[in-house]
């Protein structure tokens, strides 16, 4: 009997909803085809309809993914038609993806006009929510979708506003093989392993080119140990979230010691911005760094840590870096 292949080790460790290896498989040229495939199954348009190519909008937003852990990273798109697609990846449920979600839409929608531009060149945008939890109280559910439209007749006002929320863990419930392309890329994005995603690769060319470009990146040393660190970053923050209900209730019973408490508040998160900087650079540029940290750790002004962490993945060279420490 011919023993089946099996994916490598390294493979079955990748946590695909970690936002910078999502970024790496849907928001790199090398992924496009990716990309394309799930848009497709996403928007479930007419054939005549369907998304051939898509351009990559490389925006600098959050620059400093890595070294906060409330940052967002995302993939946005265009399309030859001009309608814009963003698409993000949110792990905690921080209650708010509804606001949210209609704030950052408003920025990429309103964004698109400059000077002098007219309301009618302003183009379709489309948000796309990948949430590691539930939302809506449908417990079958997993894709939803909206629009702006009448309450009674339900007449769309016009079709410029499209919202998806994809629910991973009610995808995951369902417990069968996935019955369209959307459902295959919910099991892989729900870090399917060993035969099964051996399976839907080999039915999806598209899920087959993302676990290749999953192989390549996590044999990357580099790449791998970013991965690492905004793996922490997200535990972090969803650590800081299931801990924010009993610091209220302990700051009630603490309000005399509020001065001192903020105090030490702002000499800590001064560190802890150290500390991610400092990973970074370690992460980027190893051994070569060592005189950039030991500069940061002098600089204890949360303003100046703030100015530095904003502007310091844009640098190349750590004698770039070394200029933004001056």
């Amino acid at each position: 009997m011919v023993k089946k292949k099996t994916l490598p080790e390294e493979m079955k460790a990748i946590n695909r909803i970690n936002d910078y290896a999502f970024k790496r498989i849907f928001g790199s040229e090398e992924g496009k085809e990716v990309l394309i495939n799930f848009l497709n199954a996403v928007l479930q348009l007419p054939a005549s309809k369907e998304i051939k190519t898509i351009e990559l909008l490389d925006r600098e937003i959050d620059p400093t993914y890595l070294l906060d852990r409330g940052a967002r990273l995302d993939v946005l798109a265009k399309t030859v038609q001009g309608t814009l697609i963003n698409i993000e990846v949110q792990i905690g449920n921080q209650y708010n993806i509804d606001k949210r979600t209609l704030y950052y839409w408003a920025g990429l929608y309103h964004g698109q006009l400059t000077q002098g531009q007219q309301f009618k060149e302003l183009k379709k945008t489309i948000t796309i929510n990948i949430i590691a939890f539930d939302w809506f109280p449908d417990e079958t559910r997993y894709h939803n979708k909206f629009h702006i439209q009448e309450v009674d007749t339900k007449q769309l006002l016009n079709e410029d506003l499209e919202i998806h929320f994809l629910e991973l863990d009610k995808a995951k419930k369902l417990k069968r093989k996935p019955q369209n392309t959307l459902e295959a890329w919910l099991m892989y994005l729900n870090n399917l392993e060993g035969e099964q995603l051996e399976e839907i690769a080999m039915e999806n060319p598209a899920i087959k080119k993302a676990v290749t470009i999953e192989q390549a990146f996590m044999k990357n040393k580099i790449e791998r140990r970013i991965y690492e660190l905004r793996e922490k970053a997200v535990r972090d923050e969803i650590s800081a979230l299931a801990g924010a209900k009993e610091e209220g209730r302990a700051e009630g019973k603490a309000e005399g010691k509020a001065e001192g408490k903020a105090e030490g508040k702002a000499e800590g998160k001064a560190e802890g911005v150290q500390d991610s900087i400092c990973k970074y650079l370690e992460a980027r540029f190893g051994k070569a760094s060592l005189e950039a940290q030991k500069k940061l750790r002098t600089i204890d002004d949360l303003e100046k840590l703030n100015w530095i962490t904003n502007r310091i993945y844009k640098q190349d060279t750590i004698e770039e870096i070394m200029e933004l420490l001056r």
